[in-house]
């Protein structure tokens, strides 16, 4: 915060109610999460409610840990009980309250602020501009894609009096948004990245969501623009008029022409500014998106004051940035947290955050180069080792010369070496084995060597896994039900190919209830990965009794004759086990019908062993509306059986029967628990609500070689593949045995190579496959997206005659998955 405040200066800031003391306590951080408190006796805790967790229910625990200051709603029943030990602010709405102390901290600061906006490339010109910036003098920036309703204002309580510049952007996904965070952030200059799809559910038309975002500049002094954004360009002009829009363009005529030529491993842009005067800039770019990106980062640069040489100087530094935190595998049962690029420390704690949720190994290491460009450097070092001691690091490996300062206030082992060079030579002395290993540091360190080092080598194809876009897609099905319904997400089959441990991990971090396997022994590689959810095995068989009991599973009864094998086990064993019954209403797969709900009565009392925790059935056509009338008839019958059951208890076990359709189709039949599948992995079979899901799995591989054939010659197997005219071809990292479908052989399969399509020619063969990539312009190395964003699940699917849920489950174990919060 840029001026530490009493809570009685608070309460007048947010228009609230004071309990308790009101000027002992000097506040200097605001925190929304319980989890990331270093100094309690000088924060303000803001008790947001939002889809996974009511902050209010942490304040008990918060006032154990000592925290002095809340900001609570006014109805909160416990606010005055508890004021004698803490100060309470009491407001009708803490996210608007937030809003008014982030304005207010905003107020105080006087130098220049750039407020960022656009539907793509925010992020990247914000972290470049920030880093060219940097290099001159400090710089405060929002963390990662803090551009949100709440990312905003934690956004703006980073900035420190020390800085000469701030750069935050600002992101919505519906009407009545910006203004919001206008009347936070009131930027001096604005920069327009573009306008695209991105979030067009939330508003009525493209020209309704240009309206909304350019509200963001309603007070900004100037605003950059690109002049080939025409809708943009000229709704700028008319709202603004001409003197406060500083325009660029390809061609000459306005305030700058930024001309760009491309070398085979480079591009140069070439700056003409109003006065005649030229200067030519360097970029390691090639791709347009970022092309454009540089040129609103130069623009802003020059609007600051800075000269083209300084410009050019931080240009030199950058690279394409990894603007997400990454997970990947590791050497020796090691998992890396792949965070290189990052330099400040509101990024060091997201990164530690996303480190304390992953699932535990031996160790929790950090490898931390120095910070660069920081205001006050005593102090942030100190910062940084309490952030490191906070969350339990065991290990510290430090690189640099400043970081040293670190060294003496953390209290854990560590290791320094003077640079990255060094590290890499002694790598080895470390012994890494089962360790959680976050790689963090400036871009002069050049921490990708790290990361290249100690990262696992298994395959060149890799499965990347969004996590923020599995908790989207989770949350979504969460506002489907009702508060009260539980959610049992499904990850048998190796969570749909996206890999259950982490995927587990994560769900148990978003709060579901239950979690579901085929067979028992993924319910024995999730306990072993620290997964405590309970966990509904599907298929659990005889010789796996020992293994469901000693692992707290729940196994599902589906028969007579296993209800019996099972119950016998359990009382030889002198042990009660939690199971789950299966009735068939229609799938006629497994389970029990109603003509064995007597003898299943029978049962339950003979082996009071067995607690029934669920009953539950599996619709057989939710997914589409041909089927309306048999899904009713399959609920309805599914109801009358466990009225039939419970008569034979003394307890009511939970009930469910609807899958990811059925929850979108059939809401007043949730029940007590609904199951969530393929729907949280991205894909909406009913076509109901497509468009609100986000894919959360891209899998990828690269161009192996490129040659050139002529009219007539045959490609692959079987000589099946044949080129109509002179053209290229390029062999892929990819084939059958990796889970990449034969049936796409011969033109069925394509994949997207620089946004454009190309097909597949010849035989998928087991470990390569072949694509007519004629007038691509394709190198050896280039990345190859097999599918994802821009290439359907469900149109690939359909090319060969399946369903999503083959190709999601068929790819190979020797696939690497990678998982990433963007």
């Amino acid at each position: 915060m840029i001026q530490s405040l009493t809570p009685r200066q608070i309460t007048d800031i947010v228009q609230g109610q004071l309990l308790g003391p009101s000027e002992d306590a000097l506040i200097s951080m605001v925190s929304i999460d319980s989890r990331n408190i270093l100094q309690p006796e000088s924060t303000l805790f803001v008790a947001l409610k939002g889809a996974k967790f009511d902050g209010h229910t942490f304040v008990p625990s918060l006032l154990d840990l000592g925290v002095s200051c809340f900001l609570v709603k006014n109805d909160f029943p416990d606010a005055a009980s508890m004021s004698h030990r803490a100060s309470f602010i009491l407001v009708d709405n803490t996210h608007a309250a937030l809003h008014q102390l982030a304005a207010y901290q905003r107020s105080l600061f006087k130098n220049p602020l750039v407020g960022i906006t656009g539907s793509n490339g925010k992020t990247i010109v914000k972290e470049w501009l920030g880093q060219v910036l940097g290099r001159k003098f400090p710089v405060a920036k929002s963390p990662k894609s803090y551009n949100s309703q709440v990312g905003v204002p934690l956004s703006v309580f980073g900035i420190h009096a020390t800085d000469k510049a701030a750069i935050m952007e600002a992101g919505i996904s519906k009407q009545g948004e910006m203004s919001k965070l206008e009347a936070i952030l009131k930027p001096e200059i604005g920069i327009f990245t573009n306008i695209g799809t991105a979030h067009e559910e939330g508003f009525p038309s493209m020209e309704e969501k240009l309206k909304e975002k350019a509200l963001l500049f309603d007070h900004s002094k100037f605003v950059i623009c690109r002049k080939e954004h025409a809708a943009i360009h000229q709704h700028l002009l008319d709202k603004l008029g001409e003197e406060r829009l500083i325009v660029w363009s390809d061609d000459v005529g306005c305030d700058y022409t930024l001309t760009v030529r491309k070398d085979p491993d480079h591009a140069k842009i070439l700056l003409m500014r109003p006065d005649l005067s030229i200067f030519t800039f360097s970029v390691p770019f090639l791709d347009e998106a970022s092309l454009e990106n540089i040129r609103h980062v130069i623009v802003a640069s020059l609007t600051l004051g800075l000269e083209p040489t300084d410009i050019q100087e931080g240009i030199s530094h950058l690279k394409a940035v990894e603007m997400r935190l990454t997970l990947k595998p590791g050497i020796n049962d090691c998992l890396l947290i792949d965070d290189t690029y990052n330099n400040d420390l509101a990024g060091l704690r997201l990164a530690l955050d996303f480190m304390s949720a992953q699932r535990p190994k031996d160790r929790k290491v950090v490898i931390l180069s120095d910070m660069l460009q920081v205001g006050k450097p005593q102090e942030v070092y100190q910062k940084i080792a309490e952030l490191l001691q906070y969350h339990r690091v065991d290990f510290l490996v430090a690189v640099g010369q400043h970081i040293r300062q670190a060294l003496s206030h953390f209290q854990g082992e560590s290791r320094h070496f003077a640079d990255t060079k060094s590290l890499v030579a002694g790598i080895s002395e470390l012994n890494f084995e089962n360790d959680l290993i976050l790689i963090t540091g400036a871009r002069e360190f050049r921490f990708e060597q790290i990361v290249d080092r100690l990262q696992q080598r298994i395959h060149g194809t890799t499965l990347e896994i969004n996590l923020n876009a599995l908790t989207h897609n989770y949350n979504f099905y969460k506002s489907k039900i009702l508060p009260h319904t539980k959610i049992m997400v499904m990850v048998k089959a190796f969570a749909y190919g996206g890999g259950a441990a982490e995927i587990a991990n994560h769900l148990q971090q978003m709060g579901a209830d239950y979690l579901a396997v085929a067979y028992t022994d993924e319910g024995v590689a999730l306990r072993e990965a620290g997964i405590k959810l309970p966990i509904m095995v599907l298929n659990p068989v005889q010789e796996s009794f020992i293994h469901l009991q000693q692992f707290h599973l729940e196994p599902v009864v589906y028969s007579l004759d296993f209800f019996k094998q099972l119950g016998k086990y359990c009382r030889h064993q002198g042990t009660d086990m939690h199971i789950h019954l299966d009735f068939d209403t229609g799938m006629h797969r497994l389970g029990f019908e109603m003509e064995h709900l007597q003898d299943l009565k029978t049962l339950i009392i003979d082996f009071p062993e067995l607690r029934i925790a669920s009953m539950y059935t599996h619709l057989v056509g939710a997914d589409e509306e041909a089927h309306h009338e048999f899904s009713i008839r399959q609920l309805e019958d599914f109801l009358k059986m466990c009225a039939t059951l419970e008569s034979a208890l003394g307890y009511r076990p939970l009930r469910h029967a609807l899958n990811s359709a059925g929850i979108v189709r059939y809401p007043e039949y949730q029940m007590d628990m609904v199951r969530l599948g393929i729907g949280l992995y991205g894909v909406e079979v009913s076509g109901l609500y497509e468009g609100h899901l986000k894919p959360i799995s891209s899998l990828k591989t690269t161009v192996s070689q490129v040659k050139h054939l002529k009219a007539g010659e045959t490609i692959g197997y079987s000589r099946k593949g044949k080129m109509d005219k002179d053209g290229q071809i390029a062999t892929i990292a990819i084939g059958y045995a990796d889970g990449y479908d034969r049936r796409f052989s011969n033109g069925r399969g394509f994949v997207l190579i620089h946004g454009h399509r190309a097909p597949v020619i010849g035989n998928v063969c087991m470990d390569m496959t072949m694509l007519d990539v004629t007038g691509l312009e394709v190198r050896e190395g280039d990345e190859v997206l097999i599918y994802g964003p821009g290439i359907s699940l469900k149109e690939l699917a359909e090319r060969i005659g399946t369903i999503p849920y083959e190709l999601l489950t068929n790819i190979s174990s020797r696939v690497k998955r990678v998982y990433y919060l963007d």
